[in-house]
C-alpha cells in the first residue's frame, strides 16, 4: 500500500513538472484543435478580415499570459527559497552568554603617563 502511494506521488510530481515545462505546447495544441471556434468567436481582429489573423492574436495573448505567470511563479519560488534558507540558517547560530574567566591585570602607578611625549607629537609645518 505504501509503495503504491509513493508511486502515485512520484507520477503526480512527474506529470506536474512536465505540464509546467510544456505549457506552451499545450496552449498551441489547444489552439490548433479549436482554431475554427477561436477564429470565429474569440479573435480580436474579427472585424478586420484583411489582416488574416484567424485567431493568432488570441494565441499570442495566451502565450504572453503564460510567460507572465511563469515569471511571477519563478519570482515567488525564489522568494520562498530565500525565506526558507534564512529560517534554516538562523537555527545554526547559537550564542553562549557565559563569562569564562576574569583576568586582573593591575596597571603600574601612572600607567599611561609614562609614555615619552616625543612619540606623540604632531608633524611641524615648514
Amino acid at each position: 500500500m505504501l509503495s503504491m502511494l509513493r508511486r502515485g506521488v512520484i507520477y503526480l510530481i512527474i506529470v506536474s513538472t512536465l505540464a509546467a515545462n510544456f505549457s506552451r505546447f499545450f496552449i498551441f495544441a489547444g489552439f490548433e484543435l479549436n482554431r475554427n471556434y477561436i477564429a470565429a468567436n474569440l479573435c480580436e481582429n474579427i472585424d478586420e478580415p484583411w489582416m488574416h489573423c484567424e485567431g493568432k492574436c488570441y494565441l499570442e495573448k495566451k502565450i504572453k499570459q503564460t510567460q507572465e505567470s511563469e515569471k511571477s511563479d519563478e519570482h515567488q519560488s525564489q522568494k520562498n527559497l530565500f525565506q526558507e534558507a534564512a529560517i534554516n540558517n538562523s537555527s545554526l547560530i547559537k550564542f553562549q552568554n557565559q563569562l569564562l574567566h576574569i583576568i586582573n591585570t593591575p596597571y603600574p602607578p601612572g600607567g599611561l603617563a609614562q609614555f615619552n611625549g616625543t612619540l606623540f607629537r604632531p608633524p611641524q609645518l615648514s
